[in-house]
């Protein structure tokens, strides 16, 4: 199967064509998330559950960390949560559907660019992600003993899309460059570095210390996702300015969009 993409202008018509037919694809994958919301859920909240209950329960239960610090962890086990999952439900399908099920090719042969079905992956990995940060809010707060008033929460859930659009591009780039002989060797040496360098339990500003640890945390997106929602919602603990922040996660987005489309059309048309 070869795809090509066309440098030709598009008439009105085909450009309302063209939306109507991504509308159409992103509506689809929704649809099956939906009839797999069961699976969904678990995804969601078991694991974000178990790190919080042990992290900001068991442990301040023990006195191991003081009370404060669940002000630290649930900004960023929820920042975790968005990103995990747009990242992971972007990469996978995609490395299943170009290897096994060639599903992509009935996308890749439908009336819309490629560049626009790489970009509808991206959006649909993103609110995948947004969607499993705002389904553990409450659960993490109940779980914590943590509140925090609207004015606080919606902007904090902004940023977690905006973690959780980092991530669905990151994903991008993954699986499309990733072999599925190699998706054992993917989360190995890159999903797990990302979750344990992401500032999701620590901020990235108590790492003076350990200055080396500090530079490798914040060469990773997920640590402005971690600190950009600290930043809102608990204003009192260290963190990295809110505008740099912003501007860390946006550029990322950009950054691996653009590689991951990329990278997207050399599979598309091989």
């Amino acid at each position: 199967m070869t795809a090509t993409t066309s440098r030709a202008p598009v008439s009105p018509a085909g450009r309302q064509r063209q939306i109507h037919t991504f509308g159409a694809i992103l509506w689809r994958d929704v649809f099956v998330a939906l009839r797999q919301f069961p699976t969904f859920i678990g995804q969601a909240i078991i694991q974000p559950f178990f790190t919080l209950f042990v992290f900001g329960v068991l442990l301040s239960d023990a006195g191991y960390v003081d009370g404060d610090y669940s002000a630290v962890l649930l900004p960023g086990v929820l920042a975790l949560n968005g990103f995990l999952g747009g990242m992971q439900n972007t990469a996978l399908p995609l490395v299943v559907d170009f290897s096994y099920t060639r599903e992509i090719e009935d996308r890749l042969l439908s009336p819309v660019s490629l560049r626009l079905v790489a970009v509808e992956k991206i959006l649909f990995g993103g609110l995948y992600g947004f969607v499993a940060s705002l389904m553990m809010t409450p659960v993490g707060m109940v779980l914590l003993d943590l509140s925090w008033p609207i004015s606080k929460t919606v902007p904090a859930l902004g940023i977690a899309g905006l973690g959780a659009l980092a991530g669905a591009s990151i994903g991008l780039c993954l699986g499309t460059s990733v072999s599925s002989d190699k998706v054992d060797v993917m989360f190995t040496l890159v999903l797990m570095p990302l979750l344990f360098t992401g500032s999701t339990q620590f901020p990235l500003g108590a790492l003076d210390e350990v200055r080396w640890f500090q530079v490798i945390c914040g060469a990773n997106p997920l640590s402005y996702a971690s600190e950009g929602m600290r930043a809102v919602t608990s204003p009192a603990v260290e963190h990295v300015p809110l505008a740099v922040a912003l501007t860390v996660l946006v550029g990322a987005i950009c950054l691996f969009a653009a590689i991951g489309i990329r990278g997207f059309l050399r599979r598309a048309q091989s």
